[in-house]
């Protein structure tokens, strides 16, 4: 069963009442990066590509087609008997664009990232609600202690 909007809230910060939903929470765009160098993903290790960041002008990324990583703003907590996922906004597809993004485990805590896909140009405000995220009930053995713990937590 997916939680309701009010409870997914509960485990983000900072949220604004806007964002809340009845199924979910908007997510928004907090930093955005273009990967310049190859990673590699291993049987038992992996490397993310080095990547440069994408500055906003006057508050706006202005992004060229292209495929970009999103760093979403607010810090997210999957807690316990949960399993966390993340829809794109239909305002993103409207304008061909898409967003994707992996299963979030229970005990997972971070600002999360996903991968734009951009068919064509678009402007897109920082702090922009690009996402939504929902939580359902889930049966787990253990939490997430991978090494994405505590990603881009300042």
């Amino acid at each position: 069963m997916f939680e309701s909007g009010r409870f997914v809230g509960q485990h983000l910060t900072p949220l604004e009442e806007s964002q809340l939903q009845p199924n979910g929470v908007d997510l928004t765009a907090g930093k955005l990066f273009r990967q310049t160098e190859s990673g590699r993903i291993g049987i038992d290790d992996k490397t993310v590509g080095d990547r440069n960041t994408i500055e906003p002008i006057d508050g706006t990324f202005h992004l060229e087609v292209g495929a970009y990583i999103v760093q979403y703003g607010e810090t997210v907590c999957i807690p316990e008997q949960h399993i966390g996922f993340i829809y794109p906004r239909s305002s993103l597809m409207r304008n061909s664009c898409m967003l994707h993004t992996a299963v979030w485990d229970a005990g997972y805590e971070g600002k999360g990232e996903g991968l734009l896909e951009v068919h064509h140009e678009i402007e897109i405000e920082q702090g922009a609600r690009i996402a939504q995220i929902v939580f359902a009930e889930a049966d787990h053995e253990g939490t997430y202690d991978g090494s994405y713990q505590g990603e881009n937590v300042e």
